[in-house]
């Protein structure tokens, strides 16, 4: 199979490959081995991104556009930017029970809105040139900007009982407000209604 991988396809391996390194970085963080891993975590997604508009340009620019780069494109995505930006919010502290609600309804809706971009592509495409021309809701990468205020919260000292917004208690367990970004992260990327151009 790797033998048939075009050039865009290692880029967006390398996206993936950013992907899980941040959530394995998270994970050491929390087990206490690595004090400085959300910062070092949170600066993987950028470069995931990075690779993921690469990918992208390279595969338009060699014409080597497939169905294997798109739905490695997508698996890649689901990575870098639901899981590990979701891992690395657990990891700062976004860690009560109503806050992994909040963190598995953004990846779910991470997970949706490829699967719709996937099955709407061909159709949202312009020209023959299949590129398509706007989003409907914000595309998954957007969730940088999360990965951003948690690594500003981490380089602050503002992780864990310190994390922005404090805590509230409902009912039986704990939601952290800095949660609340999730989901509209989430709600904005499963949206059609909303439309943003590609650039």
């Amino acid at each position: 199979m790797i033998r048939g991988f075009h050039l865009a396809d290692w880029f967006t391996m390398a996206n993936a490959f950013c992907g899980m390194g941040a959530v394995l970085i998270a994970m050491a963080y929390l087990s206490g081995e690595n004090p400085n891993g959300l910062l070092w975590g949170a600066a993987l997604v950028p470069v995931a991104f990075a690779f993921d508009v690469l990918d992208g340009r390279i595969a338009r620019w060699r014409q080597t556009q497939s169905a294997l780069g798109r739905e490695l494109d997508s698996l890649a995505d689901v990575i870098s930017f639901g899981v590990a930006p979701a891992a690395l919010g657990f990891a700062a502290g976004l860690n009560g029970m109503w806050d992994a609600a909040v963190l598995v309804y953004f990846v779910a809706c991470g997970v949706s809105r490829l699967a719709r971009y996937n099955i709407t592509a061909e159709a949202l495409a312009a020209d023959a040139s299949g590129k398509v021309k706007y989003f409907e809701g914000t595309p998954i990468p957007s969730s940088v900007i999360l990965v951003g205020i948690v690594a500003l919260a981490a380089w602050r000292g503002h992780t864990g009982a310190d994390i922005y917004g404090g805590a509230w208690r409902l009912g039986p367990a704990v939601l952290h407000p800095l949660a609340l970004l999730y989901a509209l992260s989430g709600s904005l990327m499963i949206s059609k209604t909303l439309r943003i151009p590609k650039l």
